[in-house]
């Protein structure tokens, strides 16, 4: 949610910021604004809705200058306006500000009554004043910005500008994602990578409770709390601008929902060595010593990455015969998991930056244990703030509903899987081979199934008028329900429940009628007859069934209003190969009702809010 952009250098930079922008409008937000400092003075243009009313908006403002900032804003104090939009401006100092500011309430009374004149219902106006307020004094504008911020309780990454420091910017995080771009004569900041690639793949990542003066030439980095100095090392993404362009596709999400084969590819490369200890994880990977020694894997996550830690749960339980627990991270309490030190603790975040689930690592690092992050992002605050870290290497995922994350995730729990079994030794060489090689397969059985993609359209059409649905599958098939339930509430606006199968007789069961279908996956496999019986109960109630299954399973698709037939895998893949119809399904749905496709109403790509 929210995305910050600020840029010094030497070029006219309205255009630039406005750019970097767009390439975080995956992240969800109601409002832009974008401020230039130019020869002493601050040009701030705002605009409510979509960035391209910024852009009309900039057309006839005429903002010239090197320097200045940027951000798309979603509300979390005060309804989405232009007022409220950021910049926010007092005195010499203009900024943008991610994240929430607790006593932001107290402050501004304070403040009042000093005299200070607030123009918007924001907390960030606070910061405006409180740093505006301590720079009249020391004329220092990082100490103005340390004093500001130690009266602050709460999140934040700001991007500041001072009227009379033409080419400087200080910016500072603290729970919300701040990164520094350093380029050739020119430095930007950003809160997420793709809005820096246009210009560098050089990054600093500030952690929690830092602080940094940019200027077109040169960062200092500084500790908020003593400030202090600090040194900093650049980081180098691998990525691309290309990579964050559609590519020809009519959505991210369709052209995320094609990138899995290669995603899962790049998540693989490198981590299986059939001839030796078939599953290497990773330099950044947990030893095997750790791993001989875990009792239980408690895993941690929100939203669809928890439904890719429940199929992980199966694989660990399954292959390396071992306790797992999934924990929602906004639900996570260390004294309820009941921790013990030869525990280990797994974090997934597709975006590593998810508040909750950032909140839920610290509070078990705290206990003693050792954890591992699984995520999509180098560098990122999750990946920093454990001990050990899985990177999928899936590539940007832009569109906010989560596709190639998911599969993933679902990869790495796999791959950890086995490592762990090896290393426990409940999990034999011969079998573990078998298990990585069928992981090359996955690939090909994605490209596969991806062939249906205008079979489920033509599904998609004949549903296209229904407000409910129920998504019904058993054992390591649940989490997938629960994901398939996810996508279509999330992009089509349905309401969609995802339930074991087995639980539906147990309340759902009296919602079923002909205008309420149900999605029943029923691959082969340990659970294949009882979802069957499952499927008889829908049909006994005139419900209508689309049915996901093994193609050329004529016993299923006899009793299906609408099938779709992916290919036949082991039971432990199926949870991939299943994933890719209903994304497809939830789309097409999406679609065909006119929603908003990549960026859905009252949604963002990374929760950095709890």
């Amino acid at each position: 949610m929210c995305g910050i952009v600020g840029y010094v250098g030497k070029r006219q930079c309205a255009p630039l910021i406005l750019g970097a922008l767009k390439r975080l409008e995956y992240r969800g937000y109601d409002s832009a604004g974008i401020a230039v400092l130019d020869r002493g003075e601050f040009r701030v243009v705002r605009a409510k809705g979509k960035i391209r009313n910024l852009e009309q908006a900039l057309v006839s403002a005429n903002v010239e200058g090197s320097v200045g900032i940027g951000h798309t804003r979603w509300a979390t104090h005060g309804r989405p306006s232009e007022e409220n939009a950021h910049p926010h401006q007092s005195g010499a100092v203009v900024l943008v500000h991610n994240g929430i500011i607790e006593n932001y309430v107290d402050l501004k009374r304070e403040l009042v009554a000093k005299g200070r004149r607030f123009l918007s219902e924001t907390d960030t106006e606070v910061l405006c004043h409180l740093i505006d307020e301590a720079y009249q004094k020391t004329k220092d504008p990082v100490e103005a910005t340390r004093e500001a911020l130690s009266k602050v309780h709460g999140s934040y990454a700001i991007a500041v500008l001072f009227k009379d420091l033409e080419g400087t910017m200080v910016v500072a995080r603290y729970q919300s994602p701040l990164i520094v771009g350093l380029g050739d004569g020119e430095n930007v900041v950003a809160s997420d990578i793709p809005a820096i690639l246009d210009f560098t793949q050089d990054i600093v990542a500030l952690d929690d409770l830092e602080m940094a003066l940019v200027s077109h030439d040169a960062l200092k980095v500084y500790d908020i709390a003593s400030g202090a100095e600090k040194q900093k090392k650049a980081i180098k993404v691998n990525l691309s601008p290309a990579m964050a362009e559609k590519g020809g596709f009519k959505h991210f999400m369709l052209k995320e929902i094609f990138e899995q084969p290669r995603a899962v590819i790049d998540s693989l490369r490198g981590r299986v060595v059939l001839d030796s200890d078939v599953v290497v994880l990773g330099e950044e990977a947990p030893r095997k010593d750790l791993l001989a020694n875990t009792r239980k894997v408690h895993i941690i996550a929100c939203g669809t990455s928890w439904h890719a830690g429940l199929v992980g749960r199966y694989l660990i339980a399954s292959i390396a015969k071992t306790p797992a627990e999934v924990h929602l991270a906004g639900e996570f309490d260390p004294r309820i998991a009941l921790l013990s030190k030869d525990d280990f603790v797994v974090a997934i975040s597709q975006s590593g930056e998810t508040l909750d689930t950032l909140r839920s690592c610290r509070e078990a690092k705290g206990t003693g244990v050792k954890s591992l992050a699984i995520t999509n992002t180098v560098a990122s605050s999750i990946a920093r703030e454990c001990d050990y870290v899985f990177y999928t290497h899936a590539g940007p995922e832009i569109s906010v509903a989560s596709t190639k994350a998911f599969t993933t995730q679902i990869v790495a729990l796999y791959l950890f899987a086995i490592a762990l079994g090896m290393a426990k030794r409940t999990l034999g060489q011969d079998e573990a081979r078998r298990l990585a090689q069928s992981l090359f397969r996955l690939p090909g059985l994605l490209e596969e199934t991806l062939k249906l993609s205008e079979h489920i359209r033509q599904i998609a059409r004949r549903f296209i008028k229904v407000e409910h649905m129920l998504y019904l599958g058993r054992g390591i098939l649940h989490p997938v329900a629960l994901e398939g339930a996810l996508k279509m509430k999330e992009i089509a606006y349905i309401h969609a429940e995802g339930y074991s199968a087995g639980e539906m007789k147990h309340g759902p069961i009296a919602l079923i009628d002909e205008n309420f279908p149900a999605v029943i996956l029923a691959p082969f496999g340990a659970w294949y007859k009882k979802t069957m019986g499952n499927l008889e109960e829908v049909k006994a109630r005139n419900g209508r069934v689309i049915g996901v299954g093994v193609g050329g399973d004529n016993a299923f698709l006899s009793k299906c209003d609408a099938f779709i037939p992916v290919p036949d895998c082991p039971e432990e893949l199926a949870p991939v190969v299943t994933t890719i119809p209903l994304q497809l399904f939830a789309y097409h749905m999406a679609d065909l009702r006119g929603t908003d496709v990549d960026q859905p109403r009252n949604l963002a790509k990374s929760v950095t809010v709890e």
